[in-house]
Order: C-alpha cells, then sequence, then structure tokens
C-alpha cells in the first residue's frame, strides 16, 4: 500500500506539473507574461524539465519577470540535467559566452552537454559544435565536419555552407571542389546569402 500511494504521489506531481506548464504556454501565447512565468516556476519548482527550461527563456528574456541571465543559466542547467537537448545547449551556449576563456572546467562542461545534445539529434547543437571545432584555438577538423554533415542532414542551410567550405579548402577532409559545388548550391537554394555569393 505504501509503494501504490507513492507511486499515486509521483503520477499525481507529474500531472500538476505537466498541467502548470501547459497552462504557462497558453498564457505566454495570450500575452500574459507573469501569469505564465509563474505557472512555469510552479511546475519547475517540482522538478518538471520543460518547465524549468520555459523559466530559463522567461529570464533570459525577461519575459513575466526580470531579466536575469544567472538565473537563466541555472534554470537551464537544471533542465540539461535532465537530459533537455534544448536546455543543454541553451546552457553551454551561456558557458560559452559569459565565462572566462581561462576555466577549462567551464568549457568542458559546456562540450559536454554540446555533444550530448547534438547526438540527442538538436541541430542547433550539431552546427554550434561544428563550428566550434573549426575555430577552436586546436581546431580539431575531422569531428567539426562530422557535426556539419549532421546539421546540414537536418536542413540547417548554413551548415550545408560551412560544409562546402571544407571541401572547397580540405578542412577534415580531401579538397573536392565538385563536392563544394554542391554543397553551395543546396544551400544557395535553401536561400543562404553566404553560399550564393561563394557561387559566384
Amino acid at each position: 500500500l505504501e509503494e501504490a500511494a507513492f507511486q499515486l504521489q509521483q503520477i499525481f506531481r507529474v500531472d500538476i506539473s505537466i498541467a502548470f506548464n501547459i497552462l504557462g504556454t497558453e498564457s505566454m501565447r495570450a500575452g500574459h507574461y507573469q501569469t505564465g512565468y509563474t505557472c512555469f516556476k510552479l511546475a519547475a519548482d517540482r522538478g518538471y524539465s520543460k518547465a524549468q527550461f520555459n523559466v530559463g527563456l522567461c529570464y533570459e528574456h525577461g519575459r513575466g519577470t526580470e531579466k536575469d541571465l544567472e538565473k537563466a543559466a541555472l534554470y537551464y542547467y537544471r533542465a540539461a540535467s535532465s537530459c533537455h537537448p534544448m536546455a543543454q545547449y541553451r546552457y553551454a551556449r551561456c558557458l560559452l559566452c559569459h565565462s572566462p576563456e581561462k576555466e577549462w572546467h567551464r568549457l568542458q562542461k559546456a562540450v559536454t552537454f554540446l555533444e550530448q545534445a547534438a547526438v540527442a539529434g538538436l541541430t542547433e547543437a550539431q552546427a554550434y559544435l561544428g563550428v566550434f571545432y573549426m575555430r577552436g584555438l586546436r581546431p580539431k577538423e575531422k569531428r567539426g565536419l562530422k557535426y556539419l554533415l549532421l546539421a546540414a542532414k537536418n536542413g540547417d542551410a548554413q551548415s550545408r555552407y560551412h560544409v562546402g567550405v571544407c571541401y572547397e579548402k580540405g578542412l577534415g577532409v580531401q579538397p573536392n571542389l565538385a563536392e563544394a559545388m554542391r554543397h553551395y548550391r543546396q544551400s544557395a537554394a535553401a536561400g543562404n546569402r553566404d553560399a550564393q555569393e561563394r557561387l559566384r
């Protein structure tokens, strides 16, 4: 009986969190930002990762509450720790954009979260990692190309353009102008101006 009661409490807790998160989303859509933030916060404080991510967005953009990047990072971290891919991506971006470069452990943590989000299929994380590995202090061109190809396959035109650059310049792959042109054409067809310029 105790186990059954515990299970019911868990289900109830999750259901309430989902309901609060849905109410928060609907409130935000209706322009009731403070109500939306309050609903997200109630669900987030119950440990619901989707709501934690939404609270992070509220703090990052100042929707329904004061803008506070430290609190945004905290809520992104909580959601990221529960394997929420977009939160992993956003938290990693917070670490990379707002951390001193000498803090190696924070850089490593950011890369770990980005890789988890990329493996989960998040195109934004794949594209970011691709460029990150290409432009690092010690570029890892093959690894960068791998992530750019993943993002390109997921429809990211900018990553497709970067893949073209890799084939044109021989970054992480043997130079191949025909392959570079193919990637530039695909990127240009998707409206990428850099690729259109490169084709000319």
